[in-house]
């Protein structure tokens, strides 16, 4: 369809190369935006994620712009002008416990001339941008506007000059999922998520996969041991609220400072921390009662006071408490610790989450991306024979099955049905929630025969479709029943092929 609607625009070369890069998208990988208000934690969460130290974590002229990292042979950053001129970009990577600053300061442009910078792109080797890029967003609650207007440039393209009747059409999505971290829930957050939601059930643009992170979960519990799980009854509530949108598909929390100390842990530091397990308990504890107080050099413990300073910015309180608990039950290692810090960081959970939510969905994703950036070219461009395709995009971003399941996923924990737990657990599984292998949809065991799976399924069909038909189930019960028929017709049709 985007071929087609090129055709028809060979004397426009604005719409046709809107076009072509549309189709260069379906090519490229997935596309995962990062966003959320001012320090919610998200380069610090990026870096987690990719395991390496490559996103800026200090308040800089960095982190006020779009950046994109793309997995690539070298590192390399790259500034790009608004006319689309270039200038390489000095990395400078601090001592101790500094990471790296993008030097935005002297860029020399390949056109004459001082430019603004629109954005960044980082080249770096990692296994995780392999199969996804990751855009770091500036907070969506900034002080300046036009710093919080470049995030919703991309995520929800034309929303803001359609306000002011500026909206040109032209402005496309620049992102097929969402991770919107937060700290809080206040309006803010709720109105940019609703913005998210409309545009991308309305087909205007806009990314359809959006997961919630409780964003520094460890702070909620004031850096106690049980801070995670204090964050998790956090995280319980924001989904209540987060998810009114309809379109959050989970909410998990997540200490993102100790998912990266985790995987970037240093003999040094697990020395340290194997020193201070042998301290008595009350007296660790009572050197804890802060940061500042820990990193006292008037305080007497076997490490330096600034090892002990630069443990308190790397891992944090909770984590420097959880990395001496571990050590003090056993854990004799610096690799086992690593592995038990990350696995209590909640990091490993979000990139299941990932996986199942965005990753197996990537090709829907970005499907539903390149439909509606189609459809608002063809709204922007009317006139020409490509009108007959608009149409026939609106019946795809409404009937497509895959698209109607994310849809479903968002709504299952906000809108009750009428079904039993069993029956809802069976439901979410059909429809992708755990996964879209066909025994993970029908409840298999992975090494269940085809036969199994296939009685299964047609068990599935039958099921949900009499559960459609029932006299008193109301609309959104039908229709959320349907949906797990077609989910279950779909299955049966692959172990047919």
């Amino acid at each position: 369809m985007v071929g087609a609607a090129r055709q028809e625009f060979v004397r426009e070369p604005r719409p046709r190369a809107l076009l072509a890069d549309c189709a260069r998208r379906l090519d490229q990988p997935l596309r995962v935006a990062l966003a959320g208000s001012l320090k919610a934690g998200k380069s610090t969460l990026l870096n987690s994620l990719v395991g390496q130290d490559i996103a800026p974590t200090d308040a800089t002229e960095c982190t006020r712009v779009v950046t994109w990292y793309r997995n690539g042979s070298t590192p390399s950053v790259t500034a790009y002008a608004p006319d689309g001129a270039t200038a390489n970009v000095v990395v400078r990577r601090g001592g101790g416990t500094h990471g790296l600053t993008f030097d935005l300061e002297r860029l020399n442009w390949n056109a004459p001339g001082p430019r603004p910078v629109d954005h960044l792109e980082v080249e770096w080797p990692a296994a995780a941008l392999a199969h996804t890029t990751i855009i770091d967003t500036p907070g969506t609650s900034s002080l300046s506007r036009e710093v919080s207007l470049r995030t919703s440039r991309l995520l929800t393209p034309g929303a803001e000059d359609e306000q002011t009747g500026r909206d040109d059409g032209l402005s496309l999505p620049g992102a097929d999922a969402v991770v919107y971290l937060l700290r809080r829930l206040d309006a803010t957050d709720i109105r940019f998520l609703e913005r998210i939601g409309a545009r991308a059930g309305a087909g205007q643009g806009g990314p359809l996969g959006v997961v919630g992170v409780v964003s520094r979960a460890d702070e909620i519990g004031a850096g106690r041991i049980d801070a995670l799980h204090s964050a998790r009854d956090v995280a319980v509530r924001f989904a209540g609220e987060l998810e009114r949108t309809g379109l959050c598909q989970a909410v998990i929390p997540v200490a993102g400072l100790l998912a990266f100390a985790a995987a970037t842990l240093r003999q040094q530091e697990f020395a340290a921390f194997q020193a201070l397990a042998g301290v008595p308990v009350d007296d660790l504890s009572a050197a804890m009662l802060s940061a500042d107080r820990f990193a006292r050099p008037d305080i007497a413990l076997p490490v330096p006071p600034e090892l002990r300073a630069q443990l308190a910015e790397r891992f944090g309180m909770f984590g420097i408490r959880m990395a001496v608990t571990l050590i003090r039950l056993g854990v004799r290692d610096s690799a086992t610790l690593a592995a038990e810090l990350t696995g209590r960081s909640g990091v490993d959970e979000l990139r299941s989450v990932l996986d199942v939510q965005f990753g197996q969905r990537a090709d829907q994703l970005k499907a539903h991306s390149a439909l509606t950036a189609l459809a608002r070219v063809l709204t922007a461009y009317p006139g020409t024979r490509a009108d007959r395709l608009l149409p026939v995009v609106r019946t795809l971003l409404a009937d497509v099955h895959g698209f109607a399941e994310l849809r479903l996923l968002g709504r299952l924990r906000t809108d009750e049905l009428t079904l039993p737990p069993a029956d809802l657990a069976e439901l979410h599984r059909l429809i992708g929630g755990s996964g879209i292998a066909p025994h993970l949809r029908l409840g298999l065991p992975i090494d269940a025969s085809p036969a199994a799976q296939r009685a299964q399924a047609v068990a599935a069909v039958r099921k949900w479709r009499d559960r459609a038909r029932h006299p008193l189930a109301d609309q959104f019960t039908r229709s959320a029943c349907l949906t797990a028929a077609r989910s279950a017709e779909g299955t049966l049709s692959l172990l047919s092929a």
